[in-house]
């Protein structure tokens, strides 16, 4: 025989594939079958060839082919089962009909030919019964049994050898065709696991991502405003430790204080940071979004509790101010709470706007605008050219580009607005605007986490 292709078995090994039969056992049983039918169609084709006088041998080779048709059962079915019928008049093929008739059931064809052709097996099966019990009857010469005698034994008959495999056929079929469905439910709900596997998977990693994008944003703010403040105060302490000592001694202990302040708020996060991972023993591996949220949670509860404000910003020019820059700050509308994130970021972009002109616009006069407004509010921060006359001490101050981009991501996670540029004058302007009663949106995909703004030119 030739093979048409592999065929896995249930221990994943690839087995042939016997042109339409799918196992090998399934080979076997339908040769011994065919065997078996074959052998019983040549012993019933030699009787019929005796009573109707026809040559032994010829019914003993019509017996044999007829009854190796069963061999093609799973194949053609119905092609089975028909050559049982043609083969009832003659007494023969009882078990290639039982047989077939079970296969047609079983199989997929469709019920109506199923049913079709079972009726006419069982029609064909008792005619032949009612003939052969009313000669048994006459030929035993016992007296007459009755007229109901006969129909009710040709109907047990054909009943008998009819219905049982069909009925066993159509809940094999049924039965088969479950576990089909069941299988691929199976198979289906294990895709779908591995899918929502992954995509949990991507879900922490974005988490993690954005929260360690977070941490270093809230680093950067915290630290970066007081080492730059440092670092202007170094520069002009060195300017004029010797000219004038008395204002050197007084930058030196405004350098200490700044040092003290950065290193204060530096302490406070790191021990949120560690709070929130307190609770969970030092062996035991972190869940994978657990870091994130934990920080996510910690962070949210020490910005309410501890974090800066809006009232805060006065201190903040006033630290600028004393530092030799020339700030004016500017308040419009009635002051009032707001919540504790909206007062947070609204305090860090003025102080990143601060600290860039720090870095960049040494000695240019600074102007701070706040707008307290109906469901929002709003702040400016706008520096005018750079002092190029060499009365403004360079600190040299280095910039790793990340300052408007932490500012950018602040505003819109809030739902806000935020445009940066140069102005006509040759300054820097910042703006943002914050809603206040609207709802914060909520985070992206996974698929789509929020990207850094490319537009934003580094300061």
């Amino acid at each position: 025989m030739t093979t048409t292709g592999a065929h896995q078995e249930g221990t994943g090994a690839p087995a042939r594939t016997w042109l339409w039969w799918g196992r090998r056992r399934s080979v076997a049983l339908d040769a011994g079958l065919g065997l078996l039918s074959a052998f019983e169609c040549a012993w019933e084709g030699a009787r019929f060839a005796e009573k109707t006088g026809l040559p032994v041998p010829l019914g003993v080779l019509f017996g044999l082919l007829v009854g190796s048709v069963l061999v093609l059962r799973r194949r053609w079915p119905i092609a089975v089962v028909l050559v049982g019928l043609a083969t009832t008049p003659a007494e023969m093929g009882y078990l290639m009909g039982i047989v077939g008739l079970y296969t047609l059931a079983a199989s997929e064809v469709p019920r109506r030919i199923t049913v079709t052709l079972s009726g006419m097996s069982l029609a064909a099966t008792m005619i032949v019964s009612f003939v052969r019990v009313r000669q048994d009857v006459r030929a035993s010469g016992l007296a007459d049994p009755g007229v109901w005698y006969v129909p009710v034994m040709a109907a047990m008959v054909s009943v008998g050898v009819t219905l049982p495999p069909v009925l066993f056929g159509l809940y094999i079929g049924a039965r088969r065709r479950l576990m089909e469905s069941l299988r691929e439910r199976a198979d289906s709900l294990e895709q779908e696991l591995s899918l929502l596997a992954d995509r949990a998977e991507q879900r922490a990693q974005w988490a993690r991502t954005e929260e360690r994008t977070r941490i270093a944003r809230e680093m950067h703010d915290v630290v970066a405003h007081r080492v730059s403040l440092m670092v202007v105060h170094a520069a002009a302490l060195q300017a004029v430790a010797l000219k004038d000592p008395q204002k050197a001694v007084k930058n030196a202990a405004l350098v200490g204080d700044m040092g003290r302040q950065a290193l204060t708020e530096l302490r406070e996060m790191l021990g949120v940071l560690r709070s929130a991972d307190g609770d969970r023993p030092a062996s035991a591996p972190a869940p994978l979004a657990s870091v994130a949220a934990a920080a996510s949670a910690a962070a949210a509860a020490a910005a309410a509790e501890d974090g800066p404000c809006i009232a805060d910003v006065e201190d903040l020019v006033g630290q600028s101010r004393q530092a030799g820059t020339v700030v004016e700050l500017a308040v419009h509308g009635e002051p009032r709470e707001y919540a504790p994130e909206v007062e947070q970021t609204a305090f860090r972009v003025v102080q990143e706007a601060l600290t860039n002109v720090h870095k960049h616009a040494a000695g240019a006069k600074v102007t701070v605008r706040l707008g307290h407004r109906e469901g929002e509010v709003a702040m400016q921060v706008e520096n005018g050219a750079p002092d190029t006359d060499g009365t403004a001490a360079d600190a040299d101050l280095p910039s790793g580009g990340n300052g408007l981009v932490g500012m950018r991501e602040r505003v819109m996670a809030l739902g806000g607005v935020f445009v940066s540029g140069p102005t006509d004058a040759g300054g820097f302007r910042v703006s943002a605007v914050l809603p206040v009663d609207r709802p914060v949106p909520a985070e992206p995909a996974p698929e789509e986490p929020a990207g850094r703004s490319a537009a934003a030119p580094p300061r």
